[in-house]
């Protein structure tokens, strides 16, 4: 559910879920080969007035900026690992979560309030599977966590 202080998910048990921020790397995570995997717009429109939604990306295939066109997400061209922990520590306050798959991902999905990595066709790396709190089956997967928030309940509940 959305308030001011941004998307809340009480956690039974356990501290209540604020966010504010959804970090996402592109591929490997929203994209297979530079080109966003079926089913991700739709979500992505549907997550951006629960939370600000952002693309961190080294932008592999280059397409990040034609493939995320139109869609309701910021996207930042980032050139290490490095630059997307910089980014999660700075929205942290306003509780973030973090979706990806990559090594340049583990440090943004273990500083995040909630870190999600995605087991998609690229793969991932078995860091990102340990630094993060959940693991999903793939993006679409991850996405719906956020959208259907008992699923997250359910996944984090002592």
């Amino acid at each position: 559910m959305k308030s001011r202080a941004g998307w809340v998910v009480p956690i039974p048990g356990a501290a209540t879920l604020c966010l504010r921020h959804l970090l996402l790397d592109f591929n490997g995570t929203l994209a297979y080969e530079g080109a966003l995997i079926e089913g991700v717009a739709e979500r992505l429109v549907a997550l951006s007035p629960l939370m600000d939604v952002e693309v961190l990306t080294g932008d592999t295939y280059g397409t990040v900026e034609r493939a995320l066109a139109g869609l309701p997400v910021r996207h930042t061209v980032v050139a290490t690992g490095a630059d997307k922990a910089a980014r999660t520590r700075a929205l942290l306050t306003a509780g973030v979560a973090a979706v990806g798959n990559g090594r340049n991902d583990v440090d943004m999905l273990s500083l995040a309030t909630l870190g999600v990595a995605v087991l998609g066709p690229e793969g991932a790396h078995a860091r990102a599977l340990t630094a993060a709190q959940i693991v999903a089956p793939g993006i679409l997967a991850a996405l719906d966590l956020f959208l259907h928030p008992q699923r997250l309940v359910a996944a984090l509940r002592p």
